[in-house]
């Protein structure tokens, strides 16, 4: 059974196209990465799951029974740290928590969650008091409440520290081998790479790329980053845009005298020969696997120039 499948799903807020036909699935046991830029759909997309707001078109099942017939089966077998979230100001993080507990009819130790997530010494002070990081640790604590089958998780690291943020990465990690699917939802793009099987770019609400970051690479022809130094700037945006049309490269950015090529691996000594051909001399190279942020630009932006096409 799959953990989350979307067929056609089209949302419209009057004039504006949010969603137009999204077809997903997130099998169960994956921690599934959900990318894209500031209005591409992805909040819309949670909160279709949820029940929050219907969809103009298509539908939408999570752990096979669709969200608007079944949303309160649903909701107990799921647990959610939404972007927006909000605490009861006058009620400790242990009350919080408890809360939760009895929603669920679980029989969960309040204690042990807060330990979890790191809150534990603040369990009986107002969370009205609590920073924003400890804030976002107490929501967690309440979605991780019964072993939820599903955690959707938007923004999670959102207002952490880099100590709350690995903190972040290790429990998702130890809910996925729990078993749990997670659907992280995540602008900081380290942080998905770090702990996501399979990762979907939603831009301009269409899923334009699915599959691991490994797949990613080879279908973006994006598997190798390399920076190239050279001695003079003289022409060096020609000789980028000569580069720009390999069919190798899939992107390339200029800052300096400094040329950062995503590009086939085996494309290296193309992309030099280019700069020399263009009367540069490079001065120097280095090469690595392209991270996750640069396959995600090299789609957005190659999505953007079929458009404008």
């Amino acid at each position: 059974m799959t953990a989350i499948e979307l067929d056609g799903l089209r949302k419209e807020f009057g004039d504006v196209l949010a969603l137009n036909g999204v077809d997903l699935t997130v099998e169960e046991g994956e921690v599934f990465g959900f990318l894209g830029p500031n209005g591409a759909g992805k909040s819309t997309t949670i909160n279709i799951l949820l029940d929050f707001v219907r969809p103009t078109a298509g539908s939408a099942t999570v752990l096979g029974r669709d969200v608007h017939e079944e949303s309160k089966a649903i909701r107990q077998r799921i647990g959610v740290l939404p972007e927006g979230y909000d605490v009861y100001e006058r009620l400790t993080g242990r009350e919080h928590v408890e809360f939760a507990i009895e929603s669920k009819d679980a029989d969960d130790d309040p204690m042990e969650l807060l330990e979890r997530v790191g809150v534990a010494d603040a369990a009986d002070r107002r969370a009205g008091g609590y920073s924003k990081g400890m804030k976002q640790r107490l929501v967690l604590a309440m979605a991780l409440v019964g072993q939820p089958d599903l955690l959707i998780l938007d923004e999670p690291t959102t207002g952490l520290d880099p100590n709350g943020a690995r903190k972040m990465r290790e429990l998702v990690i130890e809910e996925s081998e729990r078993g749990a699917t997670v659907f992280f939802s995540s602008h900081i793009l380290g942080q998905v790479e770090a702990v996501c099987d399979t990762v979907g770019i939603l831009q301009d609400g269409e899923l334009i790329a699915k599959d691991s970051v490994e797949g990613l690479r080879s279908a973006a022809q994006g598997d190798m980053r390399l920076t190239v130094t050279v001695d003079d700037t003289d022409g060096l945006d020609a000789a980028a845009d000569s580069v720009r049309s390999l069919p190798e490269v899939s992107n390339v950015s200029v800052t300096n005298d400094r040329v950062t090529v995503n590009c086939d691996g085996g494309a290296k000594m193309t992309v030099l020969n280019t700069f020399e051909d263009a009367g540069l001399t490079v001065a120097d190279f280095e090469t690595e696997e392209a991270s996750l942020e640069d396959l995600f630009s090299a789609y957005t932006e190659r999505q953007e120039r079929e458009v404008e096409a």
